[in-house]
C-alpha cells in the first residue's frame, strides 16, 4: 500500500471512532496507526458498544481509486471501576497492556487491575516493540 493510501486508510478509521464514540467523547491519534478514545460507556452496553467497534474498524477501506483496503485492528479498554483508578495515564497503559492481549483474536478486551501494574516505558508497556532497545517506547 502506498503512502497516500495508508493515509486515507488512517482517516476513515478516525472517521469511524468519531462516529462510534459520539459528540460527547474526544477521539485521537496517538501516533502510527494507533488511536486512543475517551469516552463514558454504560456498564450494561459496554459489551455491545465494544463489540460493534470491532465490527466497525474491520470493515474494509475503500479508496478515491476504487480499491478496496482490508483493515485488521485490536481493541483495548479500560474503565476506572475494571482498573482502580481514574487517572488517564494508568487507564491508557491498561487499555495498551489489554489491547495487545487480545491483539488478533478479534474481540475487544477489558483491561483488569492486573493489566494497571504493568511495567512501563514512558507510559508504554515494558517488552512491546522498541521499549527493549534502549529503553525507548515504540
Amino acid at each position: 500500500m502506498d503512502h497516500e493510501a495508508g493515509d486515507s486508510v488512517l482517516a476513515a478509521i478516525g472517521a469511524r471512532l468519531t462516529a462510534w464514540a459520539g459528540p460527547r467523547a474526544s477521539v485521537g491519534r496517538l501516533g502510527g496507526d494507533e488511536f486512543a478514545v475517551v469516552l463514558e460507556l454504560a456498564a450494561d452496553r459496554r459489551t455491545l458498544r465494544l463489540e460493534q467497534l470491532v465490527r466497525m474498524l474491520h470493515t474494509p477501506v475503500t479508496l478515491d481509486d476504487g480499491r478496496t483496503v482490508d483493515v485488521a485492528a485490536s481493541v483495548g479498554a479500560a474503565t476506572p471501576a475494571s482498573v482502580g483508578s481514574r487517572d488517564l495515564t494508568v487507564l491508557q497503559r491498561a487499555a495498551d497492556t489489554a489491547l495487545y492481549d487480545g491483539k488478533h483474536s478479534g474481540r475487544a478486551v477489558v483491561a483488569t487491575a492486573t493489566h494497571a501494574t504493568t511495567p512501563s516505558i514512558k507510559g508504554r508497556r515494558a517488552g512491546r516493540l522498541g521499549t527493549a532497545i534502549w529503553g525507548r517506547a515504540a
